[in-house]
Order: C-alpha cells, then structure tokens, then sequence
C-alpha cells in the first residue's frame, strides 16, 4: 500500500511501500488512518514545526525491509539485559532470553490480541501525523512491565539498528513501572552500513505510585538519517523519571517529549545535549504539564553547534489551576563554534496557579576568546583549550547520566566524531 492513499497532500510527492503485518489492535489503526486523512503535513507554517522543514522526510521514498544481521557490535552495556531491533524488527537471536524476576519483556511482534488493546490508549493523535503513522503502521516494539516493589538492578538496553538504504523502521514500545518500582532503561539508535533512512518511534510511558525510571537515550545515527523520536509520559503521585537524551548524529532528528505529571510529590528531570556539525538539524520539543500539586521538575538542555549545523530548543511548562507549590526550573544554553551555526531557543511558562516557583532561561554565545587565551598562555595548545572549555560547558548535563558505561560510550564517540576528549 503507497502512503500517498493515505495523505491527499502527499499524493504527488510521496512513494512509501508500506507491506508489512501492523500490529496494533484494528480499532486504534483505524483511528489512525482517519486521522492521517485529515491532518496536513507539518510545514513551517505550523507553529510546532516553524523551524524544522520536513520536506525531505515527505519526499522520500522508504520501504520497510526485514534484515537479519549476525551479531550486535553496538552493545553498551556489557552486563544489561539487551533488546535488540533490525529496521524497526524485533532479533530474538541478537537479544537475551533469560530476564530478571518482576520483569516481563515482550516484543510487539509476539504478543497476543488482548495484550495489544493496552497499547494505544495515552497516546494523542489527533493533529499529530507522527503518532497517527506510527499507530496505523507500526512494525515491532518491546513491551517492559516491571511487577511492584521490583528493583530492577541490571540495565535494560535496547538497541535500534538502522541498515540499508531507504529503510523505514516504524516502532512502537510501552514501558509500564508498577508502584515501589524502578528500573534504568538505555536505549540507542544507531547505523550499520545505513543511508536515508527513516526512524518513527513512539514510546508510551508510566511511572506508577513511588516508582523510579531513569531512561538514557542516545542518537548517534548515520548523518544521512532521519529520526522522530516521541516519549509520552503517565506520573503517578510520589513517582520519579528522569530521562538524559543525547544527540549525536544524524540529518535530521526531533526529540518530543511531553511529560504528564498526574499525581502530587512528583520529580521529573529532563537532560538533554546535543553535539552537531556539518549540515546536521536537531529539535528538542518537551512539554512538562503539572495538573496537581506539590512537585519539582528540573529541565536542562546544552548545545554545541559547529558547521552550517542548525538546533531547536522548544521547552514548555505548563502549571493547571490549583496546582501550587510547584517548582519548575528550565534553562537552554548553546554554544556556536562557527559563524554558520545557528540555534532558535524558545522556552515557556504558562501558569495558572499563584503559589509556585518557576523560571526558565536559554542563552547562546561563543567560546570566550579570553579564557581560551589565558589556557594557551600556561602552556596548553589552542585545539586542546578549546576542548577544555567545551567539556566545561557541556560537563554538566553528561555528569547527570549516572550508567558508567553509557558515559564511557559517549566520550568514545566524541573523541571519533568530533575529535574531543571530553574526559580527560
């Protein structure tokens, strides 16, 4: 079936074969469909997309196409439980088979008619192409269901692995943590041997009562790829969820994070850096929405822009009537290594209630000429300063990532993407 049925806007442009088994239940693809009827494609005239032209990802011409591959070379965590998908495909073979007590693992792909009709539910579609695609078309995804009172002490890493070329990989997870549960979840999308391909990945999440999720998610795909990437967030009250998203790579690659603080005494940090250069474009969306009381949410994002390299930053807080005594905290800081780099910042606060404590900033500049100076001037090369000052800056957003492996992994790819040695 070519998409261009699906999307009259997209008929002259659009050539996606889309054979495959989709797997959400009937109803909610049906819904989807509807939707895609009826919802344009984003353009710059959307207020949500004003800086992130799509058009390459409307004009290209992707397929879904199962692959096998023999090995994972891209594991980062030596000692995690490890998930592995080819082009949006579950690979048992590349993927452990013994889990931890509490934890029920289970890829979309195996699952049963009755386990599918949770999957959906939170979801919003309408308005939102992205999300109406990936519910209508959605290949494979992991289901992670962690019991109540488990402590989920290894790491559960999952691996997206792009390959070949015009490569369409649609996945759709559900991560469920049950009350007095926690868990640290890594998952990663990379690129073996991959060109113009095109990642749409939507994860539902819930925290339940005095659960703790930390997510690390990290970017690091072939600079001819395109990826959308959504997090929908359920927090349940005295519930904790940090994520850390690190962007890497890529051509172009939107990160939409909304956040729905439910239940009082709640914690929710958000951590995010992105290292771009050439002709890369990398947009951070986030949404936290206090609608109660009594909770904190902290929100950091740094950037590093060289080249002709473009970033968005687009941070909202939203505090409902009657929900006091929230602190919220946002702050957006760049630097630009090139005359050519550019950022668009645009952090919010729409509040409601009178009793709170919230502020949010975003700041861009250059490297202080002075400062680097005045490193030369005790002996240490100009190359060598200049890391220093970045590792400076952007220091503080990767000390947040906790997993020493996930930390490891990065500076490794700083030092062979970037030739930065952020560690040392």
């Amino acid at each position: 079936m070519s998409l261009e049925t699906i999307i009259p806007e997209m008929a002259a442009a659009v050539d996606w074969k889309l054979e495959g088994n989709f797997l959400l239940s009937t109803d909610l693809q049906q819904k989807a469909k509807t939707v895609l009827e009826t919802t344009p494609f984003p353009t710059t005239r959307s207020e949500a997309w004003k800086y992130t032209r799509v058009t390459k990802i409307r004009n290209g011409q992707f397929a879904i196409q199962p692959m096998q591959l023999a090995k994972n070379e891209h594991q980062i965590d030596a000692t995690a439980v490890s998930l592995v998908f080819v082009n949006g495909h579950f690979a048992p073979n590349l993927s452990s088979s013994d889990f931890p007590a509490g934890v029920k693992l289970v890829a979309l792909s195996q699952m049963n008619e009755q386990e599918r009709l949770a999957i959906g539910n939170e979801l919003p579609l309408e308005g939102q192409i992205f999300n109406a695609f990936n519910t209508a078309y959605a290949t494979d995804g992991i289901s992670i269901h962690i019991a109540a009172k488990v402590n989920v002490e290894q790491t559960i890493e999952i691996t997206h692995i792009s390959t070949g070329i015009n490569v369409l990989s649609t996945v759709r997870n559900n991560i469920h943590c049950e009350a007095f549960s926690s868990a640290h979840i890594i998952q990663q999308f990379v690129s073996e041997n991959a060109e113009n391909c095109f990642a749409n990945v939507v994860s539902e999440i819930s925290v339940g009562e005095n659960a703790h999720l930390i997510i690390d998610k990290l970017q690091t795909e072939d600079d001819s790829n395109f990826h959308i990437s959504t997090e929908e967030v359920q927090q349940a009250v005295n519930s904790n969820f940090t994520i850390n998203t690190i962007t890497l790579n890529g051509s172009l690659v939107r990160n939409n994070l909304h956040i729905n603080v439910n239940g009082s005494n709640c914690e929710t940090n958000l951590n995010g850096a992105y290292i771009l250069k050439g002709s890369q474009h990398v947009d951070n969306h986030t949404v936290v929405d206090h609608k109660v009381a009594h909770c904190v949410s902290n929100e950091l994002y740094k950037g590093v822009i060289d080249g002709k390299a473009t970033a968005v930053f687009n941070g909202k807080v939203f505090v409902r009537k009657d929900a006091q005594k929230i602190n919220a905290f946002q702050s957006n800081a760049n630097v630009l290594l090139s005359d050519d780099a550019t950022i668009d910042s645009k952090p919010e606060l729409e509040i409601y209630a009178d009793d709170v404590k919230c502020s949010h900033g975003s700041t861009t500049g250059q490297l202080d000429e002075e400062a680097i100076f005045y490193l030369r001037a005790r002996g240490i090369g100009e190359k060598a300063a200049r890391q220093l000052m970045v590792g400076a800056f952007i220091g503080d957003v990767l000390e947040k990532i906790e997993n020493q492996a996930v930390s490891a992994k990065i500076e490794t790819i700083l030092a062979d993407r970037f030739e930065w040695a952020i560690g040392s």
